[in-house]
């Protein structure tokens, strides 16, 4: 009797009420140590961010947050809802359907016994709840690492382009583009490059830009002339706006979407992991997804360099200076530069979830289980997600980064954020000013509150603003700064005028 005691001692998994405090007290000690850890890890980062003045890396880090806090309230709910998922009982002939594995396991706890004597068994094992809780976290590891690693390739490979950016300033550059110069456009550099005669057959052009998006990728004579489209649509002749800078700020403001997740994401998601059962062969075609959307995304946008060829080629065919390109929504698929932001998000949060997937069926299940039982199905995984990360991060990247800028409309971080600051600023204080005069003048006048109002010159002496200022015979443009995600230009007015602000004209100061 005393040996029956003694094994069944020995059996049964101890609780907290035979657990010493000491040992309880510790573990929850150093988790909680190494969770303010973290939390202050990523509040040091937000400062650092704000600091230097990245409001879109802090808007990244937010939404990484906000992903964090999401996958954790999954885990909290599966925690409680363990039994209570356990307890839903369904007939064995549906268990038994779309099996990553051929083989089953038996379990002996309490709910899932009760489901066995009714002749069914468990929706979800309490075994299977803690299982799927390693792939959350590990889920949301990879994903935040995965979309770091890719945007740094895409950023070390965008390097370069600063040295091309300061080739515009010299006296070579802008004696080589002379307005009053005459060209062909067949003789330009760019027209060299994209006016073949493939370009102007659909069968042939398609091809061609496949092969295309791999080398050069983004070539030097493609970004500078992408670079003056852009600026003689949204500037003056001449001017020498920062394109480099103003695109890093846009690619870092992306990071902050492609970081988060979406429902749409989520959806696709749960997809990839029902067609994990055996009877799909899904690493037969799963994995090549993401690999097939990343280079129709490159084709399409290396496709879409040729098409503005084409469309300059067809309006003249005698340039003045640079070759100029138009921009405009009307190359991008059904007129939205904006959804192949999306894509490239579905492309890198698919790729991860793939990588996260098969880390944990290696950590939870062994590097030869039932998920992975022929060397094919890894060969190809791991592959395709290393093959994935690598073309999007220093091939696709950097090539989505400058072509979707040659939309109709420019996105107000087209601004820096000293200049954005200051102009809401000017406005707070205008409409201040307006509010005054309503106190003593039933009818106020909208200039005269501005004459009063602090210049454009004088908002602030801790930035400089450097707006280049075309001639005094030509008209000066007119931006429309709103709180939406655009900036649309306007024809220029004969009123000179630096810009206008929600109804507030930002006027020229002597």
């Amino acid at each position: 009797m005393a040996g029956d005691e003694e094994t069944t001692t020995t059996t049964t998994a101890a609780t907290l009420e035979t657990t010493s405090t000491w040992a309880v007290a510790s573990v929850c000690f150093i988790l909680i140590a190494l969770s303010i850890l973290i939390e202050h890890a990523l509040h040091l980062l937000a400062k650092y961010f704000n600091k230097k003045r990245r409001r879109s890396l802090i808007h990244a880090l937010n939404n990484v947050k906000s992903e964090l806090m999401l996958l954790g309230f999954v885990s909290l709910l599966l925690t409680v809802c363990q039994k209570y998922i356990a307890k839903i009982c369904i007939p064995r002939s549906v268990g038994e359907t779309f099996l990553p594995c051929k083989t089953l396991t038996e379990s002996d706890s309490e709910e899932e016994t009760k489901c066995e004597e009714q002749g069914k068994m468990s929706l979800l094992s309490t075994q299977g709840v803690e299982e799927l809780q390693y792939l959350i976290f590990v889920l949301a590891f990879f994903h935040s690492l995965y979309c770091v690693l890719t945007f740094g390739l895409g950023m070390a490979k965008m390097k370069k382009w600063e040295s091309w950016e300061a080739e515009t300033r010299t006296l070579e550059y802008q004696f080589t583009n002379d307005p009053r110069r005459f060209t062909l456009i067949h003789q330009t550099s760019f027209g060299k490059q994209h006016l073949r005669y493939w370009s102007e057959h659909r069968i042939l052009r398609w091809p061609v830009c496949f092969i295309q998006q791999f080398y050069p990728s983004v070539s030097k004579v493609d970004y500078l002339t992408l670079r003056h489209g852009f600026i003689m649509a949204h500037f003056a002749e001449g001017s020498n706006y920062d394109f480099q800078k103003y695109i890093k700020r846009a690619l870092e403001k992306d990071f902050g979407v492609v970081v988060g997740g979406s429902f749409w994401v989520w959806s696709f998601s749960m997809l990839f992991v029902f067609f994990n059962a055996q009877v799909f062969y899904n690493y037969l075609w799963l994995p090549f997804i993401p690999l097939v959307m990343l280079l129709l995304v490159g084709t399409k946008l290396q496709g879409i360099i040729t098409k503005m060829c084409l469309d300059s080629h067809d309006k003249a065919l005698v340039v003045r200076g640079t070759l100029l390109v138009r921009p405009s929504d009307h190359f991008f698929w059904f007129g939205k530069p904006e959804l192949l932001l999306h894509l490239m998000h579905f492309i890198l949060f698919q790729n991860s979830f793939q990588l996260a997937f098969f880390t944990w069926t290696w950590y939870k299940f062994g590097f030869r289980s039932c998920f992975h039982d022929t060397t094919e199905d890894i060969v190809i995984r791991l592959v395709m997600g290393v093959l994935v990360q690598l073309l999007c991060g220093y091939v696709t990247l950097p090539l989505y980064a400058l072509v979707t800028q040659m939309g109709t409309s420019m996105r107000t971080i087209v601004f820096t954020e000293g200049v954005v600051e200051g102009l809401n600023r000017w406005r707070r204080k205008a409409k201040k000013n307006i509010a005054r005069r309503n106190n003593h003048s039933a009818r106020p006048s909208l200039d005269a509150s501005l004459d009063n109002s602090p210049s454009f010159n004088t908002l602030d002496t801790s930035f400089s603003v450097d707006l280049d200022q075309p001639s005094s015979d030509a008209g000066y443009l007119t931006v429309e700064i709103s709180d939406e995600e655009t900036v649309a230009t306007k024809q220029p007015e004969p009123r000179q005028k630096l810009g206008c602000f929600e109804g507030f004209d930002l006027r020229k100061t002597s």
